[in-house]
């Protein structure tokens, strides 16, 4: 009984500071085109997160049904050459150091690929995890989420 309240507690963790993620993700648009107050975004984001990790298990099911790439299946199609990536160019770069030893880099970059399924031109914002061990930066994680295309804009009347 400890085991199953000590794994449903850590599970509550790590929703919890997941979470965190997901809110500054949600709320940034809503927030910056003033569509709600930066408190309404937050709460709005916290009870859709929680909603969507009670009932939600669509994107769990996309994940394991192979329609998206995993860290593994990405790296191999890039180490065996079905993946070829012409040009990533970062538009904008930042670091911030939160704790000694730990690095976060965060930016847009433009990208240009050829995979089986054909040629890809995306800009992409990225978020990279590193710590410094030995007196070497060692890179941990990357998360990036394609940005839409611009919109055209308007013509002049």
């Amino acid at each position: 009984m400890t085991l199953i309240l000590t794994v449903i507690f850590v599970a509550l963790v790590f929703e919890y500071i997941n979470g965190f993620h997901d809110t500054a993700n949600s709320i940034a648009t809503v927030v910056s085109t003033k569509v709600l107050s930066p408190r309404q975004a937050v709460v709005l984001a916290a009870v859709t997160n929680l909603l969507g990790a009670l009932w939600g298990t669509a994107v769990a099911k996309t994940i394991a049904s192979g329609l998206v790439d995993t860290k593994t299946s990405l790296l191999e199609s890039v180490v065996s050459g079905r993946t070829k990536y012409h040009v990533i160019h970062f538009e904008e770069r930042n670091f911030t150091f939160p704790a000694p030893g730990i690095a976060l880099e965060s930016g847009r970059a433009h990208m240009k690929a050829t995979s089986s399924t054909g040629e890809s031109d995306a800009i992409f914002s990225f978020l990279a995890v590193w710590r410094l061990e030995k007196g070497q930066w060692r890179f941990l994680a990357w998360q990036s989420c394609k940005l839409p295309p611009a919109a055209p804009e308007a013509k002049a009347k």
